[in-house]
Parts: structure tokens; sequence; C-alpha cells
């Protein structure tokens, strides 16, 4: 793949283009504009939304599993979506970075530690969940805020370390096509001769083990285990009878499927253009349409989060006409028989078959 610095169209820093290529550019200058609504979008709900869910968790709640959890949630997906504005520019001024160097590489590096995190914590909460369900007990007695801490620092120390190749690579050069103007791209190979045959492999190399490292660990495994524990979950509650209604199922079949739309699409395009041999203009309108729409289906699951997370409880609604804050506190607060209860008292708490269906059907209004 031609991934240079004369290259403009960088989206996630894999795919670019000749610029003197006009073939298609009428259809990749539609591409921009989409792109540019699509990030704008994800900026203005991304910021607010997670912005109104770190200041409800981190200043007007006490420090709970649940808080803990949608608090880095937040973080991240905030950070991921508000350097979206870069971007914005970058497409705006015709793919010319006037930002430097160093913004070249902390924008990309920021925006994948945050995408890993954001994905991390989603396996996180699922698997919290699937616990608090299939072992209730044992999360009545170990299930606690300082657990949820150290699980969060590892979440954010994992992300921290496969966003370090973004450092490395990442880079900004003129482009040869267009005078004045700077591309911030990844430079695989760590050079200046981006032409020459000698380095073509390992550019090559390089691109496809970032590419396939960020596949497996940013998608493949999470949605895994995701999925996994929605399964435990389902076969838990049809097993035990404690759905009344369809909407438990509805809500975790939403959950799985805004993961796979949102990121799978994006790992596609990435594997397409790291795998070709060759940009033929079938391949680059595929490109130059598929990749600025995966891309914006990604940024998108971070506005998503809130709705999917917190917005979906059952007495939300109600909760809203009072008061937003009132509404947001009561879908991050804990659900549990034995919550209120002293620490050292949960284990010789009563916990029968009654009060065991009590805890899932308190888990199932959620």
């Amino acid at each position: 793949m031609a991934e240079n610095a004369s290259s403009p169209y960088n989206y996630d820093g894999d795919y670019e283009e000749d610029s003197s290529v006009e073939a298609g550019a009428g259809l990749r200058g539609t591409m921009h504009v989409v792109s540019m609504v699509i990030y704008s979008i994800a900026f203005v709900l991304g910021v607010t939304g997670n912005g109104l869910v770190i200041f409800i968790t981190g200043f007007r709640m006490k420090r709970t599993v649940n808080a803990i959890w949608f608090l880095n949630l937040a973080v991240a997906d905030f950070v991921f979506t508000f350097f979206l504005p870069l971007g914005v520019a970058y497409v705006a001024l015709g793919f010319h970075w006037p930002f430097g160097q160093a913004l070249c590489k902390i924008n990309t590096a920021v925006a994948f530690l945050n995408m890993f995190a954001s994905v991390f914590l989603l396996t996180a909460i699922s698997a919290d969940r699937c616990v608090a369900v299939a072992w209730p007990v044992w999360a009545q007695n170990h299930r606690s805020p300082r657990l949820a801490s150290l699980v969060a620092v590892a979440v954010w120390l994992a992300a921290l370390a496969l966003s370090c190749p973004y450092v490395v690579f990442r880079d900004t050069g003129s482009s040869p096509f267009q005078e004045n103007v700077t591309h911030c791209y990844n430079n695989y190979a760590l050079s200046d001769g981006f032409q020459r045959e000698e380095v073509a492999g390992l550019r090559e190399s390089r691109h496809r083990a970032v590419v396939l490292t960020r596949f497996v660990a940013g998608f493949l495994v999470p949605f895994a285990i995701i999925l996994a524990c929605y399964v435990v979950i389902a076969a838990k509650v049809r097993r035990n009878q404690l759905a009344r209604s369809g909407r438990p199922y509805k809500i975790m079949v939403a959950v799985v499927a805004a993961f796979f739309l949102c990121w799978f699409p994006y790992h596609v395009f990435s594997f397409l253009e790291a795998s070709a041999t060759a940009v033929t203009p079938q391949l680059q309108s595929l490109l130059a349409v598929g990749i600025p729409l995966a891309s914006g289906l990604a940024y998108l699951n971070s506005c998503l989060n809130p709705l999917l997370y917190v917005f979906v409880g059952r007495d939300f609604r109600e909760k809203l006409r009072s008061s937003v804050l009132s509404a947001l506190e009561g879908a991050f607060s804990e659900v549990s028989g034995q919550a209120s209860l002293p620490a050292s008292k949960r284990s010789s708490f009563p916990y029968n078959q009654r009060h065991r269906k009590l805890l899932f059907q308190l888990y199932l209004q959620r």
C-alpha cells in the first residue's frame, strides 16, 4: 500500500491515497464532507453526554462499583471524542496538518488509548454483570469499589501499552504533490525512504502487525468475552424464570449488537487496506467510501455508551421529568439486597432461593 507522506486521505492513520489521482475525486470530496459531519455530531454528543456522566459519577455520587465503571468509561469516551475537532480541521484543510509533529503523535496515541480503554471497560462491565447474576453470593461478599478501581487501573495500563506503537510510528511530512502541505501519517519504516524497495517489506509487515494486534486485542477478544457474558446472563435469567417480558433480552442484544456494528466494519476495512497488494480504482473507491463511514461508526460508539448503559433504566423516563441529575444518579446506583449491610454481616445474611430471585429481579430492572 502507498502509505507515504504524499498521501492526504487519512482517517485512522492507515489508508492514504495519492491526491494526484483524479478518478473518484467527487466521491472522495463527498465522503470528506460526510466524515466531517459525523465527527462533528460525535464530538457534540460525546462531549456533552459523557461530560454529564463524569459530573454525576465524579462529583455527585458516592464511590460505588457502578460509579467507578461508568466514570472511567465516560472519561475514556470523553477524551476519545474531545480530540475530534483536530480531525475535522485536518479534513477541512485538505489534509494539511498545521499542529506540529508532537500533537500529531499525541492526537493519534490518545485516540487509540481511549479506544482500547473504552472497549476494555465495556468488557469489564459485562463481566461484572455476569458475575453478579451467575455468582450473586460471591459478588455480594467480594464485589467492592477497591476491586473495581484496581481493575480500572489495569485496563488503563493495558490500553497505554497497546497505544505506544502509535507514538513511535506517527510522523509528519511534506507532500511532493502539494506545496506548503504537511501530512500526519504512519511512518512504519521509521525512514524518509518511503518509496525504496528495501523498506517496503518492513513497512507492510509492521502495518499488518499493528492492524492485527488492534483487531485481536481491541475487538475479537473483548467481543467474545462480552458475548459469552450475556449468553450466561440470558441462560441464567431463563433458567430461573426471572424475566416476565422480553425487555432484558432486548437490552442484552442491543449491547452486543451496538458493539459489533460499531467496531466490526472499522476492523474489516483496516484489514482490507493492509492486506491489499495494489490499489485498483475499484478498491480505491471502496476504501474512499468505507473507511470514513467505518471510522465514524467507531466514534459514534462512544456516544451510544451512555444511552445503552444509563438511559435504558426502567424508571428513567419518570425520573427525567423531575430531574435529569436524579435520573442519572438512579441509573448509576447499586442494586443489591445487601448493599446497605455492613461488610462483616454480608456473608451471614440469610440467603435463600427467594432472596436470590429478588436480587436477580432487581438487577433486571436496571
